[in-house]
């Protein structure tokens, strides 16, 4: 059974910066894509970031290029999304993702696993 397990959310200031994590477990990590998406009170799930299963391949959503970074530690099993520069619209529930293609995957509905999500809330 494949789980998913985030960390790192929480309330910061406008400016500020939060790294989550996400710890997998259940499949072999190294040979799939993961991925970081959020989701917004009223608004649908929306793509943030992903990364390659060995990690030499990124993506972003153009709303979060050059302040978010997207980084995994195969050794640990975990993937991690740096958040800096953070506004007031980035504050959603964030998810992370895993899908059995080997490559930076944007769309959704090629995630076959979720997790929980965690609450990130940026205050002006």
């Amino acid at each position: 059974q494949v789980q998913l397990v985030e960390s790192g959310g929480g309330l910061v200031q406008a400016g500020g910066s939060l790294r989550l994590s996400c710890a997998a477990s259940g499949r072999t990590f190294s040979t799939y894509g993961m991925g970081w998406f959020r989701q917004a009170p009223g608004s649908e799930r929306e793509f943030v970031a992903a990364i390659s299963a060995s990690g030499s391949s990124t993506d972003y959503a153009d709303s979060v290029k050059g302040r978010f970074t997207i980084s995994r530690d195969n050794t640990k099993n975990a993937v991690y999304l740096q958040m800096n520069s953070l506004k007031p619209e980035d504050t959603a529930v964030y998810y992370c993702a895993t899908t059995r293609r080997l490559y930076a995957i944007p769309r959704k509905w090629d995630y076959d696993y979720w997790g929980q999500g965690t609450q990130v809330t940026v205050s002006s």
